[in-house]
């Protein structure tokens, strides 16, 4: 059997297997990696293992550490209490908010999970106490999260960045930035209409006194404690020195989250245990698999097959959608991490433009994570109040759904084919 074949064949295994079974799908990519790469490839287990992506690890765990303590020291909720306080209490703005700090939150470098995973559950509790539609306050934070998730110092945007330089292939960052953050802008305007938001118009203010949750770690702080100045003074600094002086978030992110465990221990001790482990190996089994068979040279082979396709704007539809499909079920991140090497030989090619491409790409894997079986889409249901919850899945599942078709046409026309043709 051909080499490009076989790999795709088991790189579908890998995927089919996550989602049929409930194994984590970086586990199963890194069994395959070393079983395909010793046995048919002839490499050595060390050769394999060199593929694993450190410097990622590191951003992960230090990340997800530092918006664990943040998130136990109550500061993530003084954060959107002071938020809500910012535009006078008004109800109709709250999405909105949610939209902004889940955009901010995630392009500061947290991964979509943990963003999702802090404003989830104080939307959500937000939405049930003001009787707002839990899929406004949901797809308002799924989609903020999206719309934040490529600035430049971002996860989503350092996978496909790192795979495309590492290729020789350079894109405009704060124009895959700016793209991604209106179109989901835009999106996130048509779940507005949908679910009620401009009927919020007519609602009173919120009480300053109710702005935060009636129970969490930031109920009982009526001052901002000294753990929650310096996390938010370590945060600024993060994101200053990210942008502005090239520090890396991982290592950064790692020493602002030693730094408050060391000060405040009593605040920070259970932090450590909801480091993303299950989402470092994820990413990393993902991303070991893909890199074996670039060094054995598959991901070209395959790349000059896509690339001599004679109607390329066809085939980078069929590209998004099957992004969109896959991502619907199983994860972004690893979407990514495959997706994006197999197609730089067909961006190379020239018959597409790397930005459109690009950022189409980044939308139609993203637009999806709305789905139920995505993360995002879980908490949502998750901390919906019980009596709304099958309801709110299923809407969640028809635009979930309505996403793996939507969201990739929607990007192919917007970023590739009307562009192409003028």
């Amino acid at each position: 059997m051909p080499a490009e074949l076989l790999s795709v064949l088991v790189l579908v295994a890998v995927f089919a297997l996550a989602m049929w079974r409930p194994v984590n799908m970086g586990a199963v990519a890194l069994v395959a990696a070393f079983v395909l790469g010793t046995a048919y490839f002839g490499l050595d287990p060390d050769d394999v293992a060199k593929g694993f992506p450190g410097s990622l690890l590191v951003t992960l765990v230090g990340v997800t550490w530092l918006f664990a303590i943040a998130k136990h020291n109550g500061t993530v909720d003084r954060i959107v209490g002071r938020s809500v306080q910012a535009v006078g209490g008004r109800v109709v703005l709250v999405p909105w908010v949610l939209f902004l700090l889940a955009a901010a939150i995630t392009g500061s470098g947290a991964v979509s999970a943990a963003t999702n995973a802090i404003l989830a559950p104080v939307g959500l509790a937000f939405a049930q106490r003001y009787r707002i539609h839990p899929m406004l306050v949901g797809l308002s934070i799924l989609n903020g999260t999206n719309a934040g998730g490529f600035s430049p110092i971002s996860v989503y945007f350092s996978i496909v960045d790192g795979v495309l330089v590492h290729n020789g292939v350079q894109v405009n960052a704060g124009g895959v930035f700016l793209a991604t953050f209106l179109f989901n802008l835009a999106l996130n305007l048509v779940a507005f209409t949908l679910f009620g938001g401009w009927k919020l118009l007519g609602r009173g203010k919120v009480q300053p006194a109710e702005v935060e949750p009636a129970d969490g770690p930031g109920a009982a702080v009526q001052r901002w404690s000294g753990a929650q100045v310096l996390t938010i003074a370590l945060l600024v600094l993060l994101v200053i020195g990210a942008l502005g002086f090239d520090l890396d978030v991982g290592f950064g992110a790692l020493a602002a989250a030693v730094a408050l465990t060391v000060i405040f221990p009593r605040q920070s001790k259970d932090a450590a245990a909801q480091i993303g482990w299950s989402v470092v190996l994820l990413i990393g089994g993902i991303v070991t698999y893909v890199t074996m068979l670039q060094n054995v040279g598959v991901v070209d082979s395959l790349g000059a097959s896509i690339a001599g396709i004679s109607q390329p704007l066809l085939a980078a539809l069929l590209i998004l959608l099957v992004g969109g499909l896959v991502s619907a079920f199983a994860s972004t991140n690893a979407m990514f991490g495959a997706l994006v090497p197999l197609a730089v030989p067909f961006m190379a090619s020239g018959d597409i433009a790397v930005f459109g491409f690009v950022t189409a790409l980044c939308v139609a894997a993203s637009a999806v994570d709305s789905s139920p079986f995505s993360t995002g889409g879980a908490l949502v249901v998750a901390n919906t109040e019980e009596s709304e919850r099958t309801r709110t899945f299923r809407n969640l599942m028809a635009w979930g759904m309505s996403m793996i078709g939507v969201a990739p046409l929607a990007a192919w026309l917007v970023f590739l084919a009307v562009p192409g043709l003028v």
